[in-house]
């Protein structure tokens, strides 16, 4: 995990040193929107994601191209799962519009003096050959309304603010709580990510025993972007970032939960835990220096549950 600093790479780890030995996510930089009266208008065609299997904000965006539909809309490339000295890379010819070995240079090319993290997913506009957006959290909500595609909206405006509010409340805790676990350098700042992840996955527990899913019977953005964090914890999070209270199979219904929206037509085809797990237990030499990627557990995702996504 590297960054960008006026546009030369450099192989650098996170600064917790600073921070009391926790872990802070630096925001996305990318954040215009697509708009029919704006420079970024929704055509078929004009659009491509670069994406993970293995991350799970990538996933987000990958799960909302399955749903809405835009699979023939919407081009993607997928980086390899390991990422080392050079950050995400790119197998020699995966890159049909740039050319690019590693994300970096996809980043350069849209911004030759950025300063930042590289991440995914991204969203590049070819017509304007740059980035439009890198935040998983932003692109959804455009896919989400595309024109003409697929129905539901995943974020109705007649529960709009209670969606914002379980985000609110998810993402630092669970989120990117199970980073703040596995990325602290100090017992402080593990204890208190700890502590606040498994406080939160206890309450969702028992909001989802009268109801399907965060807000009822149907699943809405609040549950997809909770989702790919269920979906990771165990074959990862337990394990390589010491997330390790109880599993999601052990709580009745956050696990009966997460198997409803695995089985929601076509989510089970954006789900790689094979590539998961290497890139966590492969690409995190400080916290694996083995490299070596464990064979479990084994999860039957497609056993029956009580919910229909």
């Amino acid at each position: 995990m590297g960054l960008l600093v006026e546009g030369v790479w450099r192989d650098s780890w996170y600064d917790t040193a600073s921070t009391g030995g926790a872990f802070q996510r630096p925001a996305t930089q990318f954040r215009s929107a697509l708009s029919a009266e704006g420079p970024f208008r929704p055509e078929p065609g004009r659009y491509h994601l670069y994406a993970s299997w293995a991350c799970p904000w990538a996933h987000r965006t990958l799960i909302y191209r399955k749903l809405k539909g835009l699979e023939d809309t919407i081009s993607v490339t997928y980086v390899e799962p390991l990422m080392l000295d050079n950050g995400w890379t790119l197998a020699e010819g995966a890159d049909p519009l740039n050319g690019a070995r590693f994300l970096w240079q996809v980043y350069a090319k849209a911004e030759p003096n950025y300063t930042g993290r590289v991440t995914v997913p991204v969203l590049w506009d070819r017509e304007r050959a740059t980035i439009v957006n890198n935040e998983s959290a932003e692109i959804i909500r455009m896919l989400d309304v595309w024109p003409g595609a697929r129905a539901p909206l995943l974020r109705p405006l007649e529960v709009a603010a209670e969606i914002d509010a379980l985000n609110d409340m998810i993402y630092p805790a669970i989120n990117n709580g199970v980073y703040r676990a596995g990325f602290a350098t100090s017992q402080q700042a593990y204890d208190e990510a700890y502590d606040l992840l498994f406080k939160t996955l206890d309450a969702l527990e028992v909001r989802l025993e009268d109801r399907a899913f965060l807000l009822g019977d149907s699943p809405t953005e609040a549950d997809w972007r909770l989702f790919t964090t269920l979906i990771r914890f165990d074959a990862v999070y337990v394990g390589h970032f010491k997330c390790n209270r109880h599993r999601i199979a052990d709580y009745a219904e956050l696990w009966d939960y997460t198997r409803a929206l695995y089985q929601a037509p076509g989510v089970a085809e954006t789900v790689r835990l094979d590539q998961i797990k290497a890139h966590y237990y492969g690409s995190h030499r400080m916290i694996n220096p083995t490299g070596i990627i464990p064979k479990g557990p084994e999860l039957d995702l497609t056993a029956p549950t009580r919910r229909r996504a």
